[in-house]
């Protein structure tokens, strides 16, 4: 039996074949079909939540490695178990198909979507919803279609334009440019941006208006249209009721050990009824809630940076361990230490402003560690990795610098707790039970000073990256200091493992140089990873047009 391509031609675009009217047909009334499920408001609200959990499950919650396809193989982490499953084996990792096919897997994703978005743009016109209704629900679509084909222009270049409901097999698709996969992106985002309700007028993690404008700023920077990212970036920036948070809030505004960035990833911090006015799209995870993406009974179903990220305290070898594992404190909650940051974001990146910008207070990068384990005789003192006590080495899987925002101590859920005076953890913790940032508005400062960077105006690139670092007590950065790689440290330092790093850097082409400069245990990366591979499968199925494959595959 024929195989078709693009993820099954769009998965028929969730639609069913309608065959000419005759005796044989049903008129459904208690079932859904292809010719009722798409009526009402209610119906299209449904279709487009469906949009909101693939994109959780793609960045959050597939499994144990997926969604860390965005930060391993990158600069700012690497193995600490070696696994070529995730990207220790760049030549096992981005191959075409076998392995873990990660180019497949992610290409599906974001096919899915655009086949949701596609139905949903293509059933409004004939829906009985209202004019408002229906410009709303194209918008959303419009939306989740340019956050799709604007991540696989990132990853894979020129793309295959699909923008209608396919309702046929198609075994004929050709490349568009990753030019006019932008300006298709722009199209949609300017109709959502238009048509999107504001951020004060929608749910926590719901799309809105001022996201579009910072996903249509990063498009632009993206197609080269600098001042055209200029101008949607100050859209968000200063016609937005958006805001840099600057004083303490939330639920942990009165712990005196934290400050104003640590509140951002605090429990319940980041949506705007905490007060936050910063998050411009939150992913939403509520634990043990169906459907919210979060479990306390097990790990798989979560978003596991914690247990990639923080440091795996039980393979500590000095005897006897100077910390108890897991404890839901500072040093890391249920990590097993299989992301360690590199010496260049733990270390270089900071070396100029070390003592005064908070983003590098303990509390969020920790480098200092208080013995836990009541029988070592360092028990409370504390230990370093800029200068551990003997038998324990930093960096190594056990034990090295790691950002706070990956765990949240006292945050998890309480019956995860195996011994609440102690803080002893059950060995099924290890998610990062916190709401995710997808969009934040220091980000979108960061992208408009790489807009007036690219219009010869580092003066204005500068104040950008200042208004973003004095929140945080850093130095100012001069004009004459502000290039690329500038920013793309000062990228590390505001957003680090929450950034989907890897976008960034295909975006603009620097994934082989920056790996090459600052990670040196991707020894194997190439410069044809700057892009990944397009799927073999979906090149072999589409055997009526040539499906181009990436140089060096």
């Amino acid at each position: 039996m024929k195989k078709i391509t693009i993820i099954t031609a769009l998965l028929i675009s969730v639609s069913l074949f309608s065959c000419k009217k005759g005796y044989l047909d049903e008129t459904p009334k208690d079932f859904l079909s292809s010719s009722n499920a798409y009526i009402t408001n209610a119906d299209f609200t449904i279709a487009v939540n469906d949009m909101y959990r693939v994109t959780r499950t793609e960045f959050y919650t597939r499994d144990e490695n997926y969604p860390f396809d965005y930060l391993y193989g990158c600069d700012i982490v690497y193995d600490g178990q070696p696994d070529p499953a995730r990207h220790t084996n760049m030549a096992a990792a981005y191959v075409p198909s076998g392995g873990r096919n990660i180019p497949l897997t992610h290409w599906s994703a974001f096919y899915k979507i655009i086949s949701e978005a596609n139905v949903i743009i293509s059933r409004v016109p004939v829906s009985e919803m209202t004019e408002e209704q229906k410009k709303l629900a194209t918008a959303k679509a419009l939306f989740f279609r340019a956050f799709s084909y604007r991540s696989l222009a990132y990853l894979y270049g020129g793309v295959p334009l699909a923008l209608e409901e396919i309702t046929k097999p198609k075994t004929d698709y050709v490349r568009a440019t990753k030019a006019e996969v932008y300006a298709q992106c722009i199209e949609d985002l300017k109709y959502a941006v238009a048509n999107l309700a504001p951020i004060n007028a929608v749910m926590d993690g719901e799309v809105n208006s001022a996201a579009a404008g910072h996903l249509l700023a990063e498009v632009y920077l993206a197609a080269g249209e600098y001042q055209n990212a200029v101008d949607a970036a100050t859209a968000v920036i200063s016609k937005q009721p958006v805001s840099l948070m600057r004083n303490r809030f939330g639920s942990k505004s009165t712990v005196t050990t934290g400050n104003v960035y640590w509140d951002l990833f605090q429990p319940g911090n980041q949506n705007r009824k905490s007060g936050n006015m910063e998050g411009l799209w939150v992913i939403q995870l509520e634990t043990d809630v169906p459907g919210g993406g979060a479990v306390s009974t097990e790990q798989g179903g979560n978003y596991l940076l914690e247990r990639h990220h923080a440091p795996y305290l039980a393979q500590i070898t000095k005897v006897p361990n100077p910390f108890l594992h897991p404890v839901d404190d500072l040093t890391g909650g249920r990590g097993i230490g299989w992301a360690i940051s590199t010496n260049y974001f733990s270390n270089v990146i900071w070396q100029s402003d070390f003592k005064n910008d908070i983003r590098n207070a303990n509390i969020n990068f920790v480098r200092d560690f208080k013995a836990t384990n009541p029988a070592s005789p360092l028990y409370n003192t504390i230990i370093s990795t800029a200068n551990p006590v003997s038998g324990i080495t930093a960096p190594s899987r056990p034990f090295y610098a790691f950002q706070a925002k990956c765990t949240t101590p006292g945050g998890h859920p309480l019956n995860l707790i195996a011994n609440p005076a102690n803080g002893l953890l059950k060995a099924t913790a290890g998610g990062t039970y916190l709401d995710q940032y997808m969009f934040r508005l220091a980000e979108t400062y960061l992208i408009r000073a790489e807009a007036y960077m690219g219009l010869n105006q580092n003066n204005l690139a500068a104040a950008d990256i200042n208004a973003v670092r004095n929140r945080s007590n850093a130095s100012d950065v001069t004009a004459a200091n502000v290039n690329i790689d500038y920013i793309l440290d000062e990228r590390m330092r505001e957003l680090g493992v929450e950034e989907k790093r890897r976008l960034t850097l295909m975006r603009l082409g620097l994934w082989y140089d920056r790996v090459k400069k600052y990670n040196p245990y991707y020894s194997d990366a190439l410069p044809k990873y700057n892009l990944w591979p397009i799927p073999a499968d979906e090149i072999e199925r589409n055997n009526t047009a040539v499906l181009t494959q990436n140089p060096g595959y």
